[in-house]
């Protein structure tokens, strides 16, 4: 059976619903602060460099470093409800985040705005048209000063294929299920995705698509974009557990800097 996908599906999918299906990934406190210690790790940030969290959702890892001590960090995301919840917790944990409601094709930052710049939580290969990622990672490279570095954190799609699993489902507390149903394409994953209440019934039925990229096709989409010193790290998985996690158990996480 196919799984028809509208091309648009990730302008609304990403709200309370979804907060609550990944909530074992992007809810996760742990898991947080073990890929902010990646990010650490991987960019060379100080305190007072200015960073943007591309496509950063509820703002997560942007809270989490300002809770480190650095002191300009930048969210950008296309989700007009999560955008609302990081502002309600940088509220709540009395910090100064700076938020923007933006497309990361066409982010509206002059030129070399930001220091560095990530993109977390395989937020590459949802938009259907060819040429997206290209300008996603383009737009990254025109909002970086020169010497600065960028990370991206993208499914690894070989992984993924090696351990297709078909189906999937997983129950969150005592009401709700999680349901996943998936065919794999040649350079993508379409899925339809049901979650139900036991009290309730029917929450949400909704088809979306992830592109796979491969390390090579990765580096190489790095390297069009003009970053140099591209590399990519594989087998980077934040979970303790096995498990099926919709494919955030299965990452690699891809560098390149901005030419001085």
């Amino acid at each position: 059976m196919d799984i028809k996908v509208d091309p648009d599906w990730w302008k609304t999918l990403f709200d309370d619903i979804y907060l609550l299906t990944d909530a074992r990934t992007v809810c996760d406190e742990d898991i947080t602060r073990l890929e902010v210690n990646v990010i650490c790790e991987l960019l060379p940030i100080q305190n007072d460099s200015r960073i943007l969290d591309l496509c950063g959702g509820h703002g997560r890892h942007s809270l989490e470093l300002l809770a480190r001590g650095f002191s300009s960090c930048t969210v950008l995301d296309y989700s007009q409800r999560l955008i609302h919840l990081a502002k309600a917790k940088a509220t709540e944990y009395n910090v100064a985040l700076n938020l923007v409601l933006g497309d990361a094709r066409d982010a509206g930052f002059q030129d070399e705005s930001f220091d560095h710049i990530f993109i977390m939580g395989n937020s590459l290969g949802y938009i259907q048209k060819p040429d997206a990622d290209q300008r996603i990672m383009g737009e990254a490279f025109r909002l970086l000063r020169k010497g600065g570095w960028f990370l991206a954190d993208v499914a690894d799609g070989d992984a993924i294929k090696r351990t297709f699993s078909a189906s999937a489902w997983h129950e969150i507390g005592d009401d709700t299920v999680v349901c996943r149903r998936r065919k794999l394409k040649k350079h993508a994953i379409h899925a339809r995705e049901m979650i139900l209440s036991k009290e309730k019934g029917l929450i949400r039925d909704q088809n979306y698509a992830i592109r796979l990229y491969r390390p090579q096709a990765l580096s190489a989409l790095m390297q069009a974009a003009g970053f140099e010193k591209v590399g990519v790290r594989t087998g980077f998985s934040p979970h303790k557990c096995s498990g099926d996690y919709g494919f955030m158990n299965h990452r690699m996480l891809v560098t390149g800097q901005k030419a001085i």
